[in-house]
């Protein structure tokens, strides 16, 4: 039956049929390479088929896996009706291969095997890999990484026995409010999208996956949902043909394999009242295949939806569909029925013969581009793992990575610096608690989740902060969840916003912000897109300036915020945290440091410990392990505070001795008798601080300066010096009930002035020096070490767990002890330094008495890499830390830098031998380590309490496990 069109009508057609000029596909997508071969494995096929056969291709039957019911009626359409595909929907990977092995066993014909997997195998199947939605990828500007993440679902899917992705979607999402498209879009901007469409087809492509462009054509302004009702577009031929169609334009003579032909209304393309897309021969025969000069194949979307079904009986609406020009007829409510209405077609010669071999030939050069002439089954082993690798792993870390957007940011009030004068509340809105986003953030500085029933008394908790982080947290289960503010969470956002500095981070779609009346308060803005706990990371990261900020807003919100806004930010070189295939690591052979550190624990050469190794600026490796005690009382966890012992000496002395090196208050050739005046007429007046630092000075290795005071004759504490309560007297706390005269420090000092030198110079690791820099540096500063370093270190790195005396802030459970000491304390020493020297000084000593995690450490080890500068802050000059990290002595066998520890030049050291020499750092004797390596930008970090109980227990040592571990970190570098 012909239509009769109005003259406007055909205008518009014609409008479309000059537009599309010059855009026609020279060749079909679907033709292989073997193209010879390719015509002749279709043609012997086609001909070996009978007509019900041949009308069963057109058939891509649906199933979930999971659903051993249909099952049963793929089984029943493969034997009766010969079709031609399948699309999984619902279900696990295992059990979908192993029904695509049995089913292409059963079909004479390969069946092409199809699935939404817009974001990865995920939007189906369970224990399968997600990538972020479109919408989060919309906002990188990277369009490489867009290539990258269509390679990886394509390289999934072709795992699975998928032949066909249902991708990209190519809708422009021009409507906020759209039901069903809205995070399945890469946007509203149509180069944008086009844009990332050709990068993630061109992916897919690359991986041998065939692509398919939905919904033509366009699904992206519409009110409702094509499942449920028939959306209708309005607007103008000239409208679509600018926005809607421009994706096909630039996709269809790149290659494009496929087009999904959605269930619209669009009355300027279709002049039937009603019609859908889908059945309109005008708008996929004329212009999409005729004026578009589209060859691929054409895809209906699902005929089962209510958006063309209703008010239909099963399978009546395939005919119309296939005479409207499509090629597959996807999930028909009623196979049979469809199959014999277009049988009866064609014995009628309302359809001809000519027409169904088109489709049908065209569907089969698609099994052949897809290898299906030469199937082979699915290999089940591995196969979970093999869909979610490590790479994958990275990919995902870097796409959300790249797509966090600033969007505003009044007096650079993002990244946060001078973490020293910060004072930083969390609020959370939304549906989760943003655990994810607030454990990053505490990684840097110090951050206090804050919450009130009331908004009064919220306000008033927050009268104590000047920077406030407000978290709005919605569902990451699907697209489509719900992303708006409550009226109350609005309220109390433009209320919190009124009266602090705030920075509002949102993890869900932007359209959320629409809701906000006024952004006139809130001085920073960050989209992170997603709920997931990789974008909380992420936006974490760029929060405080460990990433930069480089997403743009894929839509507008409002006038206020123009599609294409974000501001870029440059990181201040923070530790970031990503995986190890990041900075060329191979995560898998990371894997064996869990294997010797557990057989290290299992050994009890420790009851736990932390390890963290950071390569290029970023965290890759971090991982607590075992218990603070072998009676498994308390896990290790990232917050667990050890006793560093002796990486105080590089941690705390050194930095502030390079300090004063770099304002000429002394230098190599300063002498002891002028750093301390007591010295002046000792044996040690003329050694220099280079030669003490490098432990080439002719003092002894250590003095047990706590034997002396004991009695002699019960060789117990003597009363002289030790009380179990404070006085005046007794004011220095060594441990529970212990105090100490006052006065020990100068006892210790003048036992160190008077003690005798070695006799010959030689290499001799020794503790003195920093107890000598320890007293001078107080008296610089006219104040104690511990609040030196604070003041000039810690608080500005965002350390808040490094510092002495830790029982002073934190929980004493918090804190690993260090051992059972019945000799001298008579009690198990837990957050009061082990060292004996250290602890006779009020647990503050230069060479020993710090404490700290991983984490913190890792900070200071990475301040030295980046060349003395950290999170905005100049510490050191490079050319200071190079000075004291060069060995002088070598041809000594001298292996010291100054003050630092360096690789052996011989076969016994601290290292794996494995490390460049240019490498640094330090031992400590209750299980620690602290390393860096300037030229694999690597640091790494070890901290235990090897010394609980006993510390007569060397078995760590013995073992090299510390060693043992870097080595294997020197062998999992890829590149």
């Amino acid at each position: 039956m012909k239509l009769n069109h109005a003259p406007g009508f055909y205008a518009c057609i014609f409008f479309l049929f000059i537009s599309f000029q010059g855009i026609a596909q020279t060749k079909s997508p679907l033709f292989a390479e073997d193209y010879p071969q390719q015509k002749k494995w279709v043609d012997s096929v086609y001909d070996s088929m009978n007509l019900k056969e041949k009308v069963g291709q057109l058939f891509m039957a649906s199933i979930w896996s999971k659903n051993e019911n249909e099952a049963d009626s793929i089984r029943k359409q493969i034997q009766e009706n010969h079709i031609g595909g399948l699309i999984f929907s619902k279900g696990g990977p295992v059990k979908q291969a192993q029904l695509t092995n049995e089913f292409q066993e059963m079909s004479k014909v390969p069946l092409l095997v199809g699935m939404d997997a817009e974001w990865g195998l995920a939007m189906r199947l369970d224990s399968t890999f997600a990538l972020p939605w479109n919408m989060t990828l919309g906002a990188i500007q990277n369009n490489t990484l867009i290539e990258q993440a269509g390679a990886a679902i394509s390289k999934h899917t072709r795992r699975l026995g998928v032949h066909f992705n249902f991708a990209p979607v190519v809708d422009i999402n021009t409507n906020p409010e759209n039901p069903i498209i809205g995070n399945r879009s890469f946007g509203e901007d149509k180069i944008n999208v086009t844009e990332k469409a050709m990068a993630f087809m061109n992916g897919m492509h690359r991986e041998g996956v065939l692509s398919s462009a939905k919904h033509f054509p366009g699904h992206g302004d519409t009110d409702s949902d094509s499942h449920k009702t028939l959306p209708t577009v309005n607007f103008s031929a000239e409208r679509i043909d600018d926005v809607e169609l421009y994706p096909y334009k630039e996709l269809i003579p790149n290659g494009l394999s496929s087009v999904m032909v959605a269930h619209l209304n669009v009355p300027a393309l279709e002049a039937q009242d009603g019609k859908p897309a889908s059945l309109s021969e005008t708008i996929i025969s004329d212009i999409l295949k005729k004026n578009m000069g589209f060859n691929g194949l054409i895809f209906t979307d699902a005929l089962d939806m209510k958006g063309v079904a209703k008010d239909k009986e099963p399978g009546e609406v395939d005919l119309d569909a296939f005479m409207a020009g499509n090629d597959v007829l996807l999930m028909s409510e009623d196979i049979g029925k469809a199959a014999a209405s277009i049988i009866e077609a064609v014995n009628s010669g309302l359809v001809s013969e000519k027409r169904l071999e088109l489709s049908v030939k065209k569907i089969l050069y698609a099994k052949y581009k897809a290898g299906l002439h030469k199937f082979q089954p699915i290999n089940t082993n591995f196969l979970i793992e093999e869909l979610y690798t490590s790479r994958d792993e990275a990919l995902l870390e870097k796409l959300y990575e790249n797509a966090i957007t600033l969007v505003k940011n009044n007096k650079a009030v993002v990244p946060v610096k001078n973490l020293e004068k910060q004072r930083i509340a969390y609020v959370n809105f939304g549906d989760d608690d943003g655990s994810s986003f607030l454990n990053q953030m505490k990684k840097y500085a110090e951050v206090d989740w804050v919450k009130a029933a009331k908004l009064p008394e919220l306000l008033e908790k927050l009268e104590e902060y000047n920077y406030v982080v407000i978290g709005f947290h919605k569902s990451n289960s699907s697209p489509w969840a719900s992303y708006k503010f409550s009226d109350k969470e609005l309220v109390w956002l433009h209320e919190i916003a009124r009266k602090n500095k705030t920075v509002l981070s949102l993890f869900t779609r932007p359209y959320a912000l629409i809701d906000v009346k006024s952004f006139a308060n809130l001085e920073g803005i960050i989209v992170g897109y997603q709920n997931h706990p990789v974008a909380q990371r992420k936006a974490a990261q760029v929060l405080f300036g460990a990433l930069d900020a480089k997403g743009r807003l894929p839509v507008s919100i409002k006038d206020e915020f123009p599609v294409g806004t974000g501001f870029n930010t440059n990181n201040i070189k923070r530790l970031s945290y990503g995986t190890p295939e990041s900075v060329g690591m191979n995560s898998s052979k990371l894997k064996k440091i869990d294997s010797i550190i557990n057989f290290a624990i299992n050994k009890e050469m420790t009851p736990g410990a932390q390890i963290l190794i950071a390569r290029k600026g970023k965290v890759i490796y971090e991982k607590n392990f075992g218990f603070q005690t072998y009676e498994k009382d308390f896990p290790v966890s990232d917050t667990t505070v050890y006793d560093l012992a002796s990486l105080t000496k590089i941690l705390a002395t050194l930095p502030l001795v390079m300090e004063l090196d770099e304002k000429e208050v002394l230098n190599f050739d300063t002498k002891l008798g002028e750093l301390i005046p007591s010295f002046k007429n000792s044996n040690k007046k003329n050694i220099r601080l280079q030669d003490m630092l490098m432990h080439y000075a002719k003092l002894q290795a250590w003095i047990p300066f706590y034997i002396s005071t004991l009695d002699p004759r019960t060789k117990q504490l003597s009363d002289l010096y030790y009380s179990d309560v404070p006085s005046e007297v007794f004011n220095t706390q060594v441990a529970d009930k212990m105090y100490i005269r006052r006065d020990i420090g100068d006892t210790i000092l003048n036992t160190i002035r008077d003690s005798d030198l070695e006799r010959s110079l030689n290499y001799k690791y020794s503790d003195l020096p920093f107890y000598i820099l320890k007293y001078y540096l107080e008296a610089y500063y006219d104040t104690s070490l511990q609040n030196i370093t604070q003041e000039h270190i810690y608080k500005k790195l965002g350390a808040n767990y490094t510092g002495y005396l830790p029982r002073t802030r934190f929980d004493s459970l918090q804190i690993a002890p260090t051992e059972n000491d019945q000799l001298w304390r008579k009690q198990v020493v837990r957050g009061y330094v082990h060292d004996q020297g250290a602890a006779m000084q009020g647990g503050i000593g230069g060479h020993a008495g710090l404490f700290s995690t991983a984490n913190d450490v890792a900070k200071i080890m990475q301040t030295y890499l980046n060349g003395g500068s950290y999170g905005g802050d100049k510490f050191l000059n490079k050319e200071t830390i190079e000075k004291y990290n060069t060995c002088y002595y070598c041809e000594d066998d001298v292996r010291r830098g100054v003050g630092f520890d360096k690789p052996q030049l011989k076969d016994v050291g601290p290292t794996c031998n494995c490390v460049s020499m240019m490498s640094f750092g330090h031992s400590g004797f209750t299980g620690t380590f602290a390393w860096a390596d300037p030229e694999e930008e690597i640091v790494y970090v070890f901290l235990s309490n090897r010394t609980y109980p006993d510390s007569n227990n060397r078995k760590l040592i013995r073992e090299d496990i510390r060693s043992e571990i870097q080595k294997v970190i020197y062998e999992s570098i890829d590149f």
